[in-house]
């Protein structure tokens, strides 16, 4: 796997990697926890360079918009406090993390509507776009889960807030619902203007 030696102005976005997300977790991306070792070779790649490092969480109450006894499409999943809502064991945190969906009636996929976490908390005033413009990020590289929801949010969202945007397409795995559902989501990506490594 070749780890692209990255450029400055350069940021890398970690999403979701989780323990919910990943096997024997309540909502297991098939082959999840296989991101880990991709994204742990970018993540000393971009620290090596001395550059930006973020991780997005899924920090969702019992009561979640999203879940299935509130009509949503999902079972509980990253429950704020849970082991559940953990990184990986395996994934190397060396950086902030960003926490979405954190409010019972606010869905919340792509990392940009994260806040900062402090503690157990939130800082509402510290949003992902606001904090890599505030250290020269130019260029966002994407990887983590799932391809096909809250990776495709985000590489979106970088792109809207004015980001070049690169999907890490080997450190991300798909949910697919719909067995197509991976290859549409990066077509999408690609078509608005990411690009695929």
């Amino acid at each position: 796997m070749d780890v692209r030696v990255p450029e400055a102005g350069a940021a890398l976005i970690i999403v979701d990697v989780q323990n919910d997300f990943c096997p024997g977790g309540a909502l297991a991306v098939r082959d999840g926890d296989q991101v880990v070792p991709v994204l742990n070779r970018w993540i000393e790649r971009f620290r090596e360079a001395g550059l930006p490092v973020v991780y997005t969480q899924d920090w969702h109450p019992e009561d979640h918009c999203s879940f299935e006894a509130r009509g949503g499409p999902w079972p509980p999943h990253c429950v704020q406090g849970t082991s559940g809502a953990e990184f990986h064991p395996a994934l190397k945190v060396e950086g902030p993390a960003f926490r979405k969906a954190f409010r019972p009636d606010q869905e919340g996929y792509s990392g940009f509507e994260g806040r900062l976490a402090e503690g157990e908390g939130i800082r509402e005033d510290a949003d992902l776009a606001s904090w890599l413009k505030a250290r020269g990020v130019r260029k966002v590289y994407v990887g983590g889960l799932a391809t096909d929801y809250c990776v495709r949010a985000t590489v979106l969202d970088a792109l809207r807030h004015g980001f070049a945007a690169v999907l890490i397409r080997d450190g991300a795995r798909a949910v697919n619902v719909r067995p197509d559902d991976e290859a549409q989501a990066v077509e999408e990506m690609r078509q608005k203007g990411a690009e695929v490594v």
